[in-house]
């Protein structure tokens, strides 16, 4: 996790993390809906429905908006969005060259 704690790293990637703001309750509710929406996306995909697929995918942006993984920032300091971001593109890098790497890979 970044030491703003506004994004986590995968793979050399950074990903927004979840408003921190919201209540347990509403992201708990809100991971709730992103689950059911993902699992929609699964089965329309299993089926072939595009139609369902296509509104199942709505669901998932909106839950991941709604959370604060996409869309507008949750953060109110002007700082700029690296959400997808590789991290050696941003000013997150030199913290990321500093910390220990895994040598089994």
């Amino acid at each position: 996790m970044t030491p703003d704690q506004r994004y986590f790293v995968v793979r050399g990637r950074l990903w927004r993390r979840a408003n921190p703001a919201l209540s347990d309750k509403e992201h708990e509710r809100l991971v709730r809906e992103l689950m059911r929406c993902r699992s929609a996306v699964g089965r329309a995909k299993r089926s072939g429905d595009k139609a369902a697929e296509q509104a199942a995918r709505k669901g998932v942006n909106a839950a991941k908006v709604a959370l604060g993984e996409r869309g507008p920032v949750w953060w109110d300091d002007g700082a700029p969005d690296y959400n997808r971001f590789l991290v050696k593109n941003t000013p997150y890098r030199a913290w990321y060259d500093q910390l220990p790497q895994d040598k089994s890979k």
